[in-house]
């Protein structure tokens, strides 16, 4: 006999191609009376059902392996926003800048896991191989309430659109990092130049390195971004730990907490990874080895954590007060290894950009295909698609008056978003039939806390950026 009411609690909800709960003899069973030491109809063998496994009907062209994929987990989120991180502590004090980044990183880190989840979760009830974030929050409105369904639609809009924010506000001030680091490096050199110049030039290189298209080619970059970053992370730090003054020496706490907004919008944005995070396990030859507890996923994310918190809590403790928006253009101007540094991370976060810039085109470029009819003139409108897009973050990078400011408006603006109010908000609606939040509804108020957070940080983060930029611009 099926198990009892309360039984069903913690029981996965069993649900049609309609979405509708089924029990019916039909289905088949994973493990028969025969082959099973168990009742026939206990909790256990009820429980393995046979469902629709989306990874058996995946068929990826280029898979990507565990390896390539850690690569770029790293590489998608050790970017411009590790080098923000000792401002990102200034805005906060020593301590609570390390208490917070650690306590952000785990929520952040659980926030993927919840994604990956409920994208598997609503695989297997609407039996497709994959779905991306946006398809993920609208399948998981139309499961929810039925007051909400019809906002589904909405709903995908809605985080396209974020998404496609983020990653071209991620590339804008990757453009811009890159010219900064590059103009400080010729200038070490003996050869004055402006930012601008700069960016004009890193224009075609940029296209060039953009029109390739498929993620298991972009690995080699992601590959050369990784080791360059480490690299120059590892040399940065022998300027970070050399003469380090004594910790009495900076705020354990900011004295103004007018600038806590700023810490939360750039640690919001050093996380830069969950717009990658499904289509990464979605390209994965072996998906399921991405959300084990030693798996792809926590692996890389306790590498980033651990750097993230280090490098902002020993470059606030060597500059101080003097921190600047990357912790690059603190390091002296007459050292020939700080010179090193400054190219190697320019070149990293260069490379980098083709795997940001990858989400946005994911999501433009099968609605920009679709309106021609010809490959010839597909193609042809997806390449013109991504340099005028290139060509945009090249005229935001051009007049974005600060880095550090503008990294804090991204981080507010839609990483705290896509971070911490959608994913938690999609497990809600997921499990809402059967409300399969666990006892005490704890799954329902661990949501409801982080989706809290996340809705603090975009209001009062974008808010006080928006007024700083504002204030630079006079």
């Amino acid at each position: 006999m099926p198990p009892n009411a309360r039984e069903n609690e913690t029981t996965p909800l069993l649900v049609d191609r309609n979405n509708n709960e089924t029990n019916e003899l039909s289905l088949r069973l994973e493990t028969t009376k025969k082959d099973s030491k168990l009742p026939y109809g206990s909790v256990a063998q009820w429980q393995k059902i046979l469902r629709y496994d989306p990874l058996q009907h995946r068929n990826i062209e280029n898979p990507t392996t565990n390896l390539e994929t850690l690569i770029h987990i790293l590489n998608g989120n050790l970017g411009t926003g590790i080098l923000a991180m000792p401002e990102a502590f200034k805005n906060s004090g020593l301590y609570v800048g390390l208490l917070g980044t650690l306590s952000m990183g785990v929520v952040c880190t659980h926030s993927m896991h919840i994604l990956v989840k409920c994208a598997h979760e609503l695989c297997c009830r609407h039996e497709v191989p994959l779905l991306s974030f946006a398809e993920v929050g609208q399948y998981a409105v139309l499961s929810g309430p039925n007051c909400l369904q019809r906002f589904s639609s909405f709903v995908k809009l809605l985080i396209n659109c974020f998404l496609i924010l983020m990653q071209l506000g991620f590339c804008c001030v990757y453009y811009l990092f890159v010219a900064v680091n590059i103009q400080a490096f010729l200038e070490s050199v003996g050869i004055k130049t402006e930012v601008l110049t700069v960016l004009t030039a890193l224009f075609v290189p940029l296209v060039a390195l953009n029109m390739v298209r498929s993620l298991k080619y972009l690995t080699p970059t992601s590959l050369v971004a990784s080791v360059l970053a480490i690299s120059g992370l590892t040399i940065a730090f022998t300027f970070l730990l050399k003469d380090l003054p004594h910790s009495s020496s900076v705020a354990p706490v900011t004295s103004s907490w007018g600038t806590l907004p700023m810490y939360l919008g750039t640690a919001m944005y050093a996380f830069e990874g969950i717009g990658v995070i499904l289509p990464l396990e979605n390209n994965m030859k072996s998906p399921k080895d991405f959300r084990a507890w030693n798996g792809v996923l926590n692996t890389g994310m306790t590498i980033v954590v651990c750097l993230f918190a280090a490098t902002g809590f020993y470059g606030y403790l060597k500059y101080g007060e003097e921190t600047q928006g990357s912790v690059t253009l603190n390091l002296p101007n007459d050292d020939f290894l700080a010179e090193v540094v400054r190219l190697m991370m320019a070149v990293a976060v260069f490379t980098s950009y083709a795997l940001q810039f990858y989400v946005p085109m994911s999501i433009l470029g099968p609605a920009i295909q679709g309106s021609f009819q010809s490959p010839e003139a597909q193609n042809l409108a997806e390449y013109g698609t991504r340099i005028a897009l290139i060509f945009i973050t090249f005229i935001l990078a051009a007049i974005i008056p600060n880095l550090g400011l503008f990294i804090s408006l991204v981080g507010a603006l839609s990483s705290s978003t896509l971070d911490l109010i959608f994913p938690p908000m999609i497990e809600i609606l997921v499990f809402w039939p059967g409300r399969q939040y666990g006892r005490w509804n704890w799954i329902l108020w661990k949501d409801l806390a982080i989706a809290g957070l996340g809705l603090v940080g975009f209001l009062v983060g974008t808010s006080t950026s928006l007024v700083q930029i504002a204030g630079e611009w006079r």
